[in-house]
């Protein structure tokens, strides 16, 4: 893990980020408020593009709590079976869906905790429909920001809760509302696991990893 990098390292990492990509966006495809929360719900342990691809032609059918519960978990099931874990995950589309017709008038809340509370909604869902839907700098971390965070000194933490302090603690305001796009793309497409692209990276020069590829 590396340490904590300064507060002008980290506003000159964020500046050439922005540079780069003014308006990162996530990549998860919807076309409102509750199909964000669905497809993030089924995004866990799954690929964007595999949950893209198989939440297209359910988001045409239903793209409502309403019609969720119409189509029924069978419906569900049908058109999700090609991602991991899909029959929980399709009851949990389901319960979601019947808690937001009765408690919320069929709409997505905009609290933390409110949307905690749904099923299959953790917290890190519950940041990414909070940044991407309503604009709150909210910090989804997933394995690549954890990695990201730890590799380059700009969030580390032994965990993923110690990782989203570090970020809202120590990035310079203006870049917070991206702050987890711009990290989530570099650790996919740059900051990879096994072969980061070093030679290619904007911030090579200010990040603290030792294991730099050539």
């Amino acid at each position: 893990m590396a340490k904590q990098l300064p507060y002008p390292t980290l506003r000159e990492i964020f500046s050439r980020f922005e540079a780069a990509e003014p308006e990162p966006k996530g990549e998860l495809e919807h076309v409102n408020a509750f199909t964000l929360v669905v497809a993030v719900a089924l995004s866990a342990q799954s690929t964007d593009a595999g949950v893209n691809k198989a939440t297209r032609a359910l988001f045409k059918i239903a793209d409502t709590p309403e019609k969720m519960l119409a189509l029924g978990e069978a419906g569900v099931i049908e058109h999700i079976k090609t991602i991991g874990l899909y029959r929980n995950k399709a009851k949990n589309v389901i319960k979601l869906s019947r808690i937001l017709v009765e408690a919320y008038g069929g709409e997505v809340p905009s609290s933390r905790a409110a949307l905690q509370s749904l099923p299959g909604v953790g917290r890190k869902t519950a940041n990414v429909v909070l940044n991407m839907w309503w604009g709150q700098p909210a910090q989804a971390v997933d394995t690549h920001i954890f990695r990201v965070g730890n590799r380059t000194g700009i969030a580390p933490g032994k965990d993923v809760n110690v990782v989203e302090r570090a970020i809202e603690d120590n990035v310079p305001a203006p870049y917070q509302r991206h702050a987890h796009h711009w990290l989530i793309l570099h650790g996919r497409y740059v900051c990879k696991a096994r072969k980061p692209l070093c030679a290619t990276c904007v911030i090579r020069d200010l990040c603290a990893f030792e294991e730099k590829t050539l």
